[in-house]
């Protein structure tokens, strides 16, 4: 099929299937098939760009883009364009490809199902034997994912603070990668958490995943984040950039977490995870339980700490240096603030939740009992990886690398992790308008510990044995495989392998 070919039927897909994936806007639609027109002809000739030349890229609302207007879900910024490209952005039209539009998302990357935009929710009804009744896409990237399931694109950007591109990826049945801290810029991001934030890449198959992300992983000088070529020549001495050698298949020791076997585990989620568990074990690889003590408090370490940042980072919007501002006169009074009003108005519940959580947080009567503790823990939860991963940190310092080797035993570590992406089944979008915030934050359970410790993960869907689905809809879940930090490689290749399993059951 012609590149071209390829364009038209994405844009038609945005047209035919209804699915609230992208926030409206005035796109021209005639220049971007002469884009792949263009890539076609240098395809035809031998000069194709990459991979990407003349593919349709969409991207989160939460990343900047000159032509296109960036909202972030929010009224705040709902006319806001901004003056430049991201970084990331700006790669991918280096390599050819072309921006499919600006996808929905959780106002500011807050909420686990998509709901909370100022635009509407991203709705689900392809999968999961909904019979017509629109279930949760997953959050806060539900735009992007929901974009690649329904063809409207070749691949999505999204961000992943707390699990925002693995689980949207798990509820649609589509494969999401979360890169180790620092790989991807971030420059041009809008930050919800500075110190969680990572630039990830949601498609249909890991190939496709791993082509968007060999693009836009390099070194950025406008970004303080960023990896230095040093640190990135380091990681590649350490890390394995192939898990094939000799046209044969490395075996691999996977880390089983038993942690995360949670008594609410959905059991179509436990019988996907043992029979993925099996598939290893029957193809040669070593199953080794595993044990992350700090993780069952990872969950309660994140949602003090990404609040906390974000009730900092989300002060500028104010309505005085850009924004959305409301009539009227401020409330200036001894005893308001300049803003409230404009803020008030103008950031959703869940955002206005958050930023209360985090400045209680970081005040001086909770800081130390809060935020303090939950950098502890934060600590906690990356040495626990640290200790079950074969592969060192190439972060640590040589010291710190010396007491860590005396702490391992050598028959116990391992290369992966291998565990659930999500505790449930994606809910119906109206049994979502019933829950409790606190029982959406623990859709990140399984999510939250590999972005603590800026880790590697990617979650690849798994058909579920004995289960048909509904309405012909095969039911599907997330499985995470999690790796070392800079060890991205291996982490894909383990979930390619796991797709392929996948995709040969089908056959049979």
């Amino acid at each position: 099929m012609s590149l071209r070919r390829a364009a038209e039927l994405c844009l038609q897909n945005q047209v035919l299937k209804s699915c609230n994936a992208f926030i409206p806007r005035i796109r021209d639609e005639q220049y971007m098939l002469r884009l792949a027109s263009e890539a076609d002809s240098r395809t035809a000739s031998g000069q194709s760009k990459s991979p990407l030349d003349g593919r349709l890229i969409a991207i989160k609302d939460n990343i900047c883009t000159k032509v296109l207007t960036t909202t972030c879900g929010s009224r705040f910024l709902e006319n806001y364009t901004s003056p430049f490209d991201a970084t990331v952005v700006q790669s991918l039209q280096d390599a050819g490809a072309i921006i499919a539009g600006k996808t929905n998302m959780d106002e500011f990357g807050m909420g686990s199902h998509s709901t909370n935009s100022y635009f509407g929710a991203v709705r689900n009804e392809l999968r999961h034997g909904s019979r017509g009744m629109a279930t949760s896409v997953g959050g806060s990237s539900g735009g992007s994912a929901m974009a690649v399931l329904a063809g409207q694109c070749h691949a999505a950007l999204g961000t992943d603070t707390g699990g925002s591109v693995r689980l949207p990826a798990a509820y649609t049945g589509i494969v999401g990668f979360k890169p180790s801290y620092g790989l991807v810029s971030r420059w041009g991001v809008v930050a919800y958490a500075n110190s969680l934030d990572t630039v990830g890449v949601l498609a249909t198959n890991t190939e496709t995943a791993k082509s968007v992300f060999d693009n836009i992983n390099h070194y950025d000088p406008q970004d303080p984040t960023s990896l230095s070529p040093s640190t990135r020549s380091r990681i590649n001495k350490k890390s394995s950039t192939s898990i094939r050698k000799n046209n044969h298949p490395t075996l691999l020791r996977i880390g089983i977490p038993s942690e995360y076997n949670l008594s609410e585990l959905d059991p179509l989620i436990r019988r996907a995870w043992l029979h993925t568990i099996q598939r290893f074990s029957t193809h040669g690889h070593a199953i080794h339980p595993i044990n992350l003590p700090t993780t069952p408090h990872a969950l309660s370490a994140y949602y003090i700490l990404a609040p906390s940042e974000a009730s900092s980072n989300l002060a500028r919007y104010d309505g005085v240096r850009y924004g959305a501002r409301e009539d009227g006169p401020d409330n200036a009074s001894p005893d308001g603030v300049l803003y409230a009003g404009t803020r008030g108005k103008n950031f959703g519940a869940e955002v206005q939740r958050r930023i209360l959580l985090g400045t209680y947080s970081l005040s001086a009567e909770a800081i130390d009992n809060y935020f303090v503790q939950a950098q502890r823990i934060r600590r906690l939860v990356q040495r626990d990886f640290d200790a079950v991963f074969d592969m060192h940190n190439p972060l640590l310092e040589e010291k710190e690398k010396e007491k860590e080797r005396r702490v391992k035993e050598k028959d116990n570590v391992v290369d992966v992790i291998l565990c659930p992406t999500a505790p449930g089944l994606p809910p119906l979008l109206r049994e979502v308008e019933k829950l409790d915030p606190l029982q959406a934050y623990v859709n990140d359970v399984f999510t939250v510990p590999a972005s603590l410790a800026g880790l590697p993960a990617v979650s690849v869907p798994v058909s579920v044995p004995g289960e048909e689905g509904v309405d012909g809809v095969k039911q599907t879940v997330g499985m995470q495989i999690i790796g070392q930090f800079g060890d991205d490689e291996r982490v894909l290749e383990a979930a390619g392998m796991v797709e392929r399993w996948n995709a040969a059951a089908k056959l049979v």
